[in-house]
């Protein structure tokens, strides 16, 4: 009798969903639309309830989430911001955050009006300095919430480090993996406790559903989410669980375009007349540069770029062609968008100007284009 073959995670990818119906043999999992399942008797289940508490489209969904990130349990929410949303409910007033200065407005927002009502202390810190966290520190906090890369900046934290100052000090060790994802880096590695996706972008990868993800390091935590999840409701439908599953398929391939496509684009902003800063880890200039090879697989496929005046940055936007003027990132599509006015226009004007989130800073999201396309649409847009 054959062992049993160790798969890739690559292959473990492309085989989502495959083989596990095994009454019909379904290669592409169905989708299961019910919303209640009938009982064999009094106090026997199927498995399966209530579609909130459970579903088995969305259940293989968070088995592959979990694999993917290495953790113990992956929840799927019908957003990012209710996945975060979640993850905060798991805190009491009175409770500290540290959490990164460079990161999505939205987080800011609901942090800042949402659970600051309800008593919920936050602390943004440069958490590319570890140092800075570590003075961050009370007695009553309780995690750190770490963006590396930032957005829209992409500073690059320190992992290793972070997650060390984290077990010395007993807190819950959050990171967002949006922008790189886990085939680009792996947060358990370096002792995150939980990592937060929002899977609209990459792992979602096609601009067409809204989701996001939370999985959890240990069974114990991923249980403890999963009582928030239930509680409160945000999932996400089967349908659009569906998506993301055929969408998880294509990651590996996507990602490896992704980034040498933004690396062949940041190169040649970095040589425009009008560009006065590209912020791209891939760069050997950038700050992050060392580090970001030693725990990234891959430079990824977002960057920042600044002109030399915010009235170019109006004029590019209103110029493009091949690529469109819209939030969101991490799709098939090139997408540009003015973080200070758009996707961190939340954040106090001090803030975003001392951060350097000025009006003449342009959010890139590198796509699937042929990259000379990418790079004559700007070089277009750039021109006086």
């Amino acid at each position: 009798m054959s062992s049993q073959l160790n798969f890739s995670a690559l292959s473990r990818t492309v085989q989502i969903g495959t083989g596990v119906d095994e009454r019909t043999g379904a290669v592409s999992f169905p989708i299961y639309p019910s919303a209640t399942y009938r009982h064999p008797g009094v106090g026997q289940s199927t498995g399966y309830d209530y579609t909130r508490s459970g579903n088995p489209t969305r259940e293989v969904l968070e088995e592959a989430l979990a694999d993917l990130e290495t953790g113990a349990r992956g929840l799927a929410f019908s957003s990012g911001m209710a996945a975060l949303t979640t993850l905060f409910l798991h805190f009491s007033a009175g409770d500290h955050l540290i959490v990164s200065e460079d990161l999505y407005g939205g987080t800011y927002r609901v942090l800042d009006q949402v659970f600051g009502k309800f008593g919920l202390q936050v602390s943004y810190v440069d958490t590319t300095a570890v140092a800075a966290v570590a003075a961050a520190l009370r007695p009553e906090t309780r995690a750190l919430l770490v963006e590396s890369p930032g957005n829209p900046l992409l500073g690059i934290a320190d992992l290793t480090a972070l997650g060390t100052l984290c077990r010395e000090h007993n807190l819950l060790f959050v990171v967002d993996n949006t922008f790189v994802t886990p085939v680009l880096q792996r947060p358990f590695d370096y002792g995150a406790d939980i990592v937060v996706h929002s899977a609209t972008k990459y792992l979602g990868g096609h601009s067409d559903l809204c989701a996001g993800v939370l999985v959890a390091r240990t069974p114990e935590l991923g249980e403890r989410l999963y009582f928030l999840q239930n509680s409160t409701g945000a999932v996400l439908p089967p349908q659009d669980c569906w998506l993301l599953m055929r969408s998880l398929k294509t990651l590996h391939l996507r990602l490896e375009r992704h980034c040498q496509s933004a690396a062949v684009v940041a190169e040649w902003l970095v040589r425009h007349p009008r560009v006065a800063k590209v912020f791209y880890p891939g760069l050997p200039d950038h700050p992050g540069h060392a580090l970001a090879a030693t725990q990234m697989h891959g430079y990824g496929g977002m960057l920042s770029f600044r002109v030399d005046d915010a009235a170019l940055a109006r004029q590019v936007l209103e110029r493009l062609q091949l690529i469109s003027f819209a939030e969101s990132l991490g799709g098939v599509e090139t997408l540009m968008t003015l973080p200070a006015v758009q996707t961190h226009a939340d954040i106090p004007a001090a803030d975003r100007q001392r951060l350097g989130i000025d009006e003449a800073l342009l959010r890139l999201s590198v796509g699937l284009e042929d990259p000379q396309d990418i790079i004559a649409d700007l070089a277009q847009a750039l021109a006086s």
